[in-house]
């Protein structure tokens, strides 16, 4: 059997993947969680501390996080305790509970940004009309993560860690 000429294999190169680890990578542990919130609230990141409670609180994937309107996440002038989101992936609805810093959090940056219901929460700053895109986000976490001194990976494009049970 021949191989194709752009094949590494034939070329005597190694794969692009060689040695890496493949599948998901490990949920964040729950002193990096607090590690990153001291980070984050140390360099004064509102915005950025409220796509990580967010994130974390949900349990949702990055491309979920980063495309939530503030429809979804206020009602009332106030921060739902409980919020409703459509994930890409399943298609049904998904409910999670947000906890009082979280919505403490989330609504000091919406009344920073401003915006209507319709208005994506995370906005991107090359225009205000779209979001921020999933790969930004990914860069964003990892940044968080090896400013806080946690350079272990996150998982996927969203860090994820069950909340703890009161």
């Amino acid at each position: 059997m021949r191989h194709a000429a752009h094949d590494p294999a034939s070329n005597g190169r190694p794969a692009w993947n060689a040695g890496r680890k493949l599948g998901a990578k490990r949920a964040l542990k729950p002193q990096q969680i607090r590690a990153i919130r001291f980070w984050l609230d140390r360099e004064r990141r509102v915005r950025d501390r409220a796509m990580f409670d967010r994130a974390i609180h949900s349990k949702l994937r990055g491309c979920d996080v980063v495309t939530l309107t503030i429809g979804d996440l206020v009602s009332g002038g106030r921060v739902r305790c409980r919020a409703f989101c459509r994930p890409e992936q399943e298609g049904r609805p998904v409910q999670f509970e947000l906890l009082e810093p979280a919505r403490t959090n989330i609504l000091t940056w919406l009344e920073g940004r401003g915006g209507t219901l319709d208005d994506y929460a995370f906005p991107s700053r090359l225009n205000g009309i779209t979001h921020i895109s999933t790969r930004q986000y990914r860069r964003l976490v990892d940044a968080w993560s090896r400013a806080s001194g946690c350079e272990a990976r996150t998982t996927g494009p969203t860090p994820s860690v069950a909340p703890r049970r009161r």
